[in-house]
């Protein structure tokens, strides 16, 4: 055996000086050789193709949400109102009634899925989301504090009150935890029992003044397609905005404190920014259609599967689950009981159940 010492390569046999190798050359240390680089390829384009298939779905239940309720409208009825708008009666249910309801349901889903989506990879804890860690609970207390006091009667102060209540929650709950996940848990959890009784409390004390709120106070887009909007819906726009400008420096806090301390992260703004986040999306959500749970539990999870690791994938595909998700639910919610509506929240619950305890099957194989 010789080594040559200008291709810095070991050769077999005897022959003169810059004889081929034998073998392939492996690529230069620092740059991928071709069979990484069409792997990198063939991983960007399932990722591509899976977000396709997903937004597709998703307007494909858009119309379905417009065109199925207690009285179905053909699809031709949907598209005039859309298009081209005559005044009939299923024309005005699809405008005024159903297509502001899809709208909700597409802003809740996302609001609520990248919610969950950065709680669980701020805490590295895959049983963190808002409803369980106690925001959704205190948005949901807040308002109905407000109600109570007679100063909630605008959307600016239906929204500056859930942002208030989220953001006490994710304080106590986070002092109590000390970003342990066990105990973050276990925090959120209880801390949700006492403000879901002393909500129940109040709207037994006061039964006329809650009596508006009762859809909304179990979780319900019905009702709501009236109300003004505006304000929280460009609320999620912005803080969805903002969660994909933060997966950069997420992806370095995801890898643990001492790797981000060690890249140079600045680990207490990164943390800040992201609960600031998950305050303004879960507290929009809960303004718009009251507490919804396990929406941020279950989409992160079916979201990473495909995300393969990546923040921003991650990100990108809760964005368009979280409302794919609710929008199943809100169908189902029409046509489960053939006399009324069932809440939105309580389908969800019924799916998100068994995928809790599925997390907690596999706590310690979950990837963060």
């Amino acid at each position: 055996m010789r080594i040559d010492p200008r291709a810095g390569l070991t050769e077999a046999g005897p022959g003169p000086a810059g004889t081929a190798p034998a073998g392939p050359v492996p690529p230069a240390p620092g740059r991928a050789g071709p069979g990484q680089a069409a792997q990198g390829r063939a991983g960007l384009s399932r990722r591509v193709a899976v977000l396709l298939a997903a937004v597709l779905l998703m307007v494909v239940l858009a119309g379905a949400s417009l065109a199925v309720g207690a009285g179905s409208a053909p699809l031709e009825e949907v598209w005039r109102a859309l298009t081209g708008y005559t005044g009939t009666n299923e024309q005005t249910i699809v405008r005024d009634i159903r297509l502001p309801r899809t709208i909700l349901a597409v802003c809740v889903g996302a609001a609520l899925g990248v919610s969950g989506a950065l709680v669980q990879t701020l805490t590295r804890n895959p049983l963190a989301e808002p409803g369980i860690l106690g925001v959704t609970a205190g948005a949901a207390f807040a308002i109905t504090i407000g109600t109570v006091l007679g100063i909630s009667g605008s959307q600016s102060a239906r929204l500056a009150l859930a942002l208030a209540g989220a953001v006490l929650a994710a304080l106590v709950v986070y002092g109590v935890g000390r970003a342990v996940p066990l105990r973050l848990v276990l925090a959120g959890v209880a801390f949700t029992f006492v403000l879901s009784g002393m909500t129940l409390a109040l709207r037994l004390q006061y039964p006329d003044v809650l009596d508006k709120y009762r859809f909304w106070s179990v979780g319900s887009l019905a009702g709501r397609e009236q109300t003004p909007y505006l304000v929280p819906v460009l609320a999620i726009v912005l803080a969805l905005a903002g969660a994909l400008l933060a997966t950069r420096p997420l992806a370095g806090l995801a890898l643990g404190e001492d790797v981000a301390h060690a890249i140079g992260a600045r680990v207490t703004r990164i943390r800040i920014a992201v609960l600031a986040l998950v305050t303004v999306l879960a507290g929009a959500a809960t303004a718009i259609a009251g507490p919804i749970a396990f929406v941020g539990l279950i989409v992160p999870h079916l979201a990473r599967r495909a995300a393969r690791g990546s923040i921003p994938w991650l990100m990108a595909y809760t964005m368009v689950l979280g409302p794919i998700l609710l929008l199943v639910s809100d169908i189902g919610s029409r046509v489960l009981l053939p006399t009324g509506e069932v809440p939105v929240a309580v389908v969800t619950a019924f799916l998100g159940g068994p995928a809790l305890i599925w997390v907690v099957r596999r706590y310690g194989a979950v990837e963060l």
